[in-house]
């Protein structure tokens, strides 16, 4: 394999322009690397677990264009499907059959859905999930947790107050107080604080909103019980009870983590794997809910672009070619051995850092104390992180600049694939603490 230099000359370069014409040269925040330093490099092309910047350097990728790429890039089976869906024309703003078909595979497929409305993207999905929330419950006032990301909703958008009742406040410019405080944002993995909250303001509070499997914060899974509780209150409060799972939706399960756990919730955001590499969002739930929406109902929500076609036929394809081949197995076999590995590099020098997975999901935290919600995420050893980041990088392994992001496998990953990552991520560990 070849490895990727420090120096990327036309990266660099690429780079540069684009910050004269892009707000920090990138699209996305963490495309940055401020959370590690140096520079990005720009890709050229990926097909199966691989990836090739503009230098022609080949890099193992475990970010998988953050999630969707669970087959790995390029999958033949969704190239020929956007191929073929493109010849007939790439959008219409008009109803086609690929989004009915996508509708009926959710519907079947998810445990809580029964309708489904797409949309372009995570945002938009938990966005109309909020609102609809209210428009169902007649209340304005929404749970979210510290350390769980449902994209950048204006009330979403919201760091914890001073207590635990203390409503939020904006944790971005250009949102204004009065959206924040709206919002109620907790700790993780904290009944206690849930509690306290719907004693407080429990005929105002419209939903609860989470990640069942918190995954913007690192990989935090939720404590025995505490999910169970989340659908236990909502019920008892009439307050609705909304699953986040954009990344965990498709990829941890067939019916994502709402299958795995046993709880239904009333209302699921989707994307990332439903799209197939393609911009795409869907939220659903229970009928009498989503029949609150426009037009049958006084939820507005509308898009252009909503249901494309080449989107739809995209994600049909992958989710039907991940059901054929027995995707889900593969995936956690996949991961158990990463995770062995792993382990046993932890264990070779003598540390007993944090290590989480789910299925093909993962993260590495530089913390040898427990990792249960945001706070005790942020007491790993960041600049360990950095030089364990680079030292992958550098060797040609792939992992999110960010030591708040999870790692994806995807079926292209191979045993030798994983094998030579495990070797990279035990020099790197070696690396990081000097």
């Amino acid at each position: 394999m070849s490895r990727p230099s420090e120096t990327r000359t036309l990266s660099s370069k690429l780079f540069e322009a684009a910050k004269q014409v892009i707000p920090g040269g990138v699209n996305s925040p963490v495309r940055a690397f401020r959370n590690v330093g140096g520079e990005p490099f720009f890709v050229r092309r990926a097909k199966g677990c691989r990836i090739w910047d503009v230098d022609d350097r080949m890099m193992i990728d475990y970010v998988g264009t953050w999630g969707p790429a669970i087959l790995g890039h390029a999958p033949q089976q969704v190239i020929e499907a956007v191929h073929n869906a493109a010849k007939d024309g790439v959008s219409f703003g008009i109803p086609n059959p690929y989004e009915v078909e996508m509708a009926r595979l959710i519907v079947e497929w998810v445990p809580s859905v029964e309708k489904v409305r797409m949309v372009n993207s995570g945002t938009e999905a938990t966005m109309s999930a909020i609102r609809l929330a209210r428009g169902f419950t007649g209340r304005k006032r929404i749970i979210k947790f510290e350390g769980c990301y449902h994209g950048h909703v204006d009330s979403l958008l919201v760091a914890a107050g001073s207590g635990a009742l203390t409503h939020g406040q904006p944790d971005s410019a250009g949102i204004p107080a009065e959206f924040a405080e709206l919002t109620i944002a907790l700790p993780f993995n904290d009944p206690g604080a849930v509690e306290a909250a719907f004693r407080k303001d429990g005929d105002s509070i419209a939903a609860v909103i989470l990640e069942p499997l918190p995954a913007n914060a690192g990989l935090i899974p939720a404590q025995d019980g505490f999910l169970r509780f989340l659908r236990d209150i909502t019920v008892k409060h009439g307050a609705l009870l909304i699953f986040d799972e954009v990344m965990t939706g498709f990829r941890v399960a067939r019916g994502g983590m709402q299958e795995l756990t046993g709880i239904t919730p009333d209302l699921t955001a989707l994307g990332k794997v439903i799209g197939g590499g393609l911009p795409v969002g869907a939220f659903g739930g229970r009928a009498e809910i989503m029949d609150c929406l426009a037009p049958d109902g006084p939820v507005y929500q509308a898009g252009t672009l909503s249901g494309n076609p080449l989107a739809m036929a995209a994600g049909l394809a992958q989710l039907k070619a991940l059901e054929k081949q027995g995707g889900w197995a593969t995936l956690e076999s996949l991961g158990a051995q990463f995770e062995a590995g792993v382990r046993a590099a932890i264990a070779s020098i003598g540390r007993n850092f944090t290590f989480h997975r789910q299925g093909s999901m993962f993260c590495l935290f530089f913390n040898e104390e427990p990792v249960t919600d945001l706070e005790s995420a942020k007491r790993s050893d960041i600049e360990a992180f950095r030089r364990y980041f680079h030292h992958c990088l550098s060797r040609g392994v792939y992992f999110a600049p960010s030591p708040y992001e999870t790692g994806f496998l995807c079926t292209a990953h191979g045993l030798n694939d994983i094998e030579e990552t495990v070797e990279v991520v035990g020099d790197a560990l070696k690396v990081a603490l000097g």
